[in-house]
């Protein structure tokens, strides 16, 4: 679990609309909006840089927010949308929703597989084939988890994890009401290249003999 929330710093904006956001992207910032919690829309402007450098450090979208706005009180927050220019792929708006620790939320968190030495499947040669790498889960705001872990150990090739065979954090629970896949072990492909090729001269037709031909 996520120890602490990380801070987002921004200011409060004046003025809403196209002409306002055009001026605040002049001024070296990004527009954005943070809106929920039965209160009013709140307009704030963002450093570039500070942004962008947040964006690519990944999981933007999935990190509750500790945001701070000179002259309110903090409020934890959560990225809901990132606009983007569509030539420069680069930060245009992006658009954050108020929560509390309790409230529930539906976030991708990322998977990450453990036991790859206990893994008699990847030991023959087999290779991890990643159905998944994110499962949508219904979380609490206050217990985001960093990951959920996938444990390989025991796995033969052609054996697959579902979502029931993962230990979902406290409180966590996926959006799809079905046992779905993460992920399968498969065979090397030089053994499945001579399967196929096995397969193929079995299938094969058998050419008649000149003999045989005339016989007909």
């Amino acid at each position: 679990m996520a120890k602490e929330i990380p801070d987002l710093v921004a200011e409060a904006r004046v003025g809403t609309g196209k002409g306002a956001a055009r001026q605040i992207r002049r001024e070296g910032k990004v527009p954005g909006i943070v809106y929920g919690d039965n209160k009013d829309p709140l307009p704030v402007a963002f450093n570039f840089n500070e942004l962008l450098t947040k964006l690519r450090a990944g999981r933007f979208l999935s990190r509750l927010w500790n945001l701070k706005v000179e002259g309110q009180e903090d409020v934890r927050v959560i990225c809901r949308d990132v606009q983007k220019d569509v030539v420069k792929d680069l930060p245009i708006h992006v658009d954050f929703m108020r929560l509390r620790r309790t409230s529930k939320v539906n976030l991708f968190i990322p998977v990450e597989f453990v036991g790859h030495d206990d893994c008699p499947g990847l030991r023959k040669g087999g290779t991890i084939v990643t159905v998944r790498s994110e499962v949508e889960l219904i979380v609490t705001a206050g217990d985001i988890p960093e990951q959920i872990t996938v444990d390989l150990s025991g796995l033969q090739i052609g054996d697959g994890v579902h979502i029931e065979d993962v230990k979902l954090p406290a409180g966590a629970k996926p959006t799809i009401d079905r046992n779905f896949v993460i992920a399968n072990i498969a065979a090397p492909s030089a053994l499945k290249s001579s399967d196929d090729e096995e397969s193929g001269e079995a299938d094969a037709p058998k050419e008649e003999s000149a003999e045989e031909a005339a016989e007909e």
